[in-house]
């Protein structure tokens, strides 16, 4: 029954954090293929640079919006299940990330999973989330690299959920607090050779550059 009910929870996170809302939304509004465009990601920073600001704005809302709900979804069947709600939580968020990263409706080929972890750790540790914002904020006013902001804010998010824990995370949420920055750090690891070789995009150069 135990292994029923995480996987339903499983599921459920990873079919919410699998909606593709940048393609979805380019598709719909611009009638083009994300994945056509500059770095071919599905993710907020790709639509930005393809033109469309808005939808960029909006893919990311929505896209922090379904790793928080995932594990608000975790909660809720947790109760219903009779599971663990730290354990449920913690598997509703590392599998909403990974159901944005390795979306199924794209040939399990997604984003990054920066905007659905943020979502995720909103739900989890807000305070700490927005604390690792403010992070990814300071590193990208500095260098206008997006990569490196968003690098350095997930790394931040583990210390800062532990200086300010909000309650006893136990075993398994202790897990993705380590666990889920970790995935979306390895997932720029194109990112990280770019930026050690000075090739990575850098927001507001010139075009005729990028």
């Amino acid at each position: 029954m135990a292994v029923i009910s995480y996987l339903s929870i499983a599921v459920a996170a990873y079919l919410l954090g699998s909606i593709p809302f940048g393609f979805l939304l380019v598709r719909i509004f611009r009638k083009e293929d994300i994945r056509s465009r500059g770095s071919g990601n599905i993710g907020a920073t790709n639509v930005i640079r393809s033109g469309a600001k808005g939808l960029g704005a909006l893919t990311f809302l929505l896209d922090a919006c379904k790793g928080y709900l995932a594990v608000l979804v975790g909660g809720f069947l947790a109760v219903r299940l009779g599971t663990p709600y730290g354990n449920a939580v913690a598997v509703a968020a590392i599998c909403a990330i990974l159901g944005h990263i390795y979306t199924m409706w794209l040939r399990f080929k997604g984003g990054k999973g920066v905007a659905t972890a943020f979502g995720v750790f909103m739900a989890l540790a807000p305070w700490s989330a927005l604390a690792s914002l403010g992070v990814f904020v300071v590193v990208f006013v500095l260098s206008r690299y997006v990569s490196l902001a968003s690098i350095l804010g997930g790394a931040a998010f583990p210390a800062f959920a532990l200086l300010l824990q909000h309650s006893e995370y136990g075993l398994w949420l202790t897990v993705v607090v380590f666990l889920a920055p970790l995935i979306v750090i390895l997932k720029h690891h194109e990112n990280i050779g770019r930026l050690l070789h000075g090739t990575e995009y850098r927001f507001g150069r010139a075009k005729a550059e990028a």
